[in-house]
């Protein structure tokens, strides 16, 4: 594989920072609805499902997934809706009731700040901001192309008495502007009833089981094979999907496929994870402490990251991260694709760790040297 150099300015690009947020508080068919009308919806990667025509995106470039934030006030509501992709809630601030069913009376969960859930595809669900202040959704959607989605039938008549509409191509017709509506089919009519009929239904448990809460995550201490080296140690809680973990033993909070995976990276000051690089998009989101990734084996170019930073590291991209703070810091790690990330790591990396008698298995998993047979042994 040819060496990946990443120029100054790309890196300068790819990296988002909370002041490069922009919000759209029209972004949705319910933005008139009164108790859903102070949304600001943001869209980082990918326009995700937006159905404005003025969203800010700050990067079009295709991963494979969709990253976006809801912010909203305390007792502001995000209505009933479903999705046909993957739709992945990270709350780093505040407090969310999530609930679901057609008419949201099916089950209902609490989020806090640390929690991620994964919402089934193909079910209606909305939240609340039940905290006492303005709250934080980050939102990872699966795939390029989310397909939009399909609101509550009941969003959709409300919505309708403000003069807002929907067409058929997912985008907002505003008669109170002086919009037309369009003729024949060619405005999304709320979804029939034995459609609805048809949905499959979860149960509190069930929902329960998608949730991997901040509090309960599950850590690998050797997650990789420089966890025992200088410039490793971090942890790894895999979240969704195996993504890039090297410990044999590790298994995520959630299985099924999405189109993309996620990971909580954890690292005390001065940890992080050695020189390395992998195929796969991959999205760095910072909830807390202060991290520098390092680009590139020649030339290399870094940034430093905070609470709410966002980096799009390029594919085949080497790469290295370090918590420079005082404190402990967490990060959010979103790789494409649903299969296994395989990493590779620098030559240097791999002989210091078999210089401490540790290597890879054919699986790509962390083993003690000696054990390895000779076509896995270099040193």
């Amino acid at each position: 594989m040819s060496e990946v150099v990443v120029p100054s300015a790309e890196l300068e690009r790819r990296t988002i920072r909370r002041s490069d947020f922009v919000s759209c508080d029209q972004a949705f068919i319910d933005c008139r609805t009164p108790g859903s009308d102070r949304k600001e919806n943001y869209a980082m990667i990918g326009p995700g499902v937006s159905q404005a025509a003025g969203q800010y995106v700050n990067l079009r470039l295709p991963h494979g997934f969709n990253i976006g934030a809801a912010a909203m006030p305390h007792g502001i509501t995000n209505n009933l809706h479903l999705h046909y992709t993957a739709e992945v809630f990270v709350c780093t601030e505040g407090e969310y009731l999530l609930r679901w069913g057609a008419d949201g009376t099916e089950g209902e969960l609490m989020l806090r700040a640390g929690d991620v859930v994964s919402v089934p595809t193909w079910i209606f669900r909305g939240f609340t901001n039940t905290g006492p202040d303005s709250g934080w959704l980050f939102t990872v959607l699966g795939m390029d192309d989310t397909g939009g989605i399909i609101w509550g039938p009941s969003v959709l008549r409300e919505a309708a008495k403000h003069g807002l509409h929907l067409s058929a191509d997912n985008e907002l017709i505003d008669t109170a502007a002086g919009d037309e509506l369009p003729a024949g089919d060619d405005l999304v009519e709320p979804m029939r009833q034995e459609y609805i009929d048809g949905l499959r239904r979860y149960s509190v448990e069930e929902m329960r089981r998608r949730v991997a809460a901040g509090d309960e995550l599950r850590w690998s201490e050797r997650p990789f094979i420089d966890s025992t080296l200088p410039g490793g140690g971090a942890r790894l809680s895999c979240v969704i999907g195996y993504g890039m973990t090297e410990d044999a033993d590790q298994e995520p909070r959630i299985f099924n496929p999405h189109g993309h995976n996620a990971a909580w990276l954890r690292a005390e000051p001065g940890q992080g994870v050695s020189t390395h690089r992998q195929h796969e998009s991959q999205t760095l989101i910072v909830k807390d402490g202060t991290w520098e990734v390092t680009l590139n084996r020649t030339d290399p170019v870094t940034v430093r990251l905070g609470p709410r930073d966002i980096l799009s590291v390029p594919p085949d991209a080497w790469r290295s991260l370090r918590n420079t703070g005082d404190e402990r810091g967490d990060l959010l790690v979103v790789s494409s694709g649903d299969g296994r990330v395989r990493l590779e790591w620098d030559d240097e990396v791999l002989k210091s760790a078999a210089d401490a008698g540790l290597g890879l298995d054919h699986n790509g998993y962390v083993a003690p040297y000696a054990l390895l047979p000779r076509s896995a042994r270099r040193w």
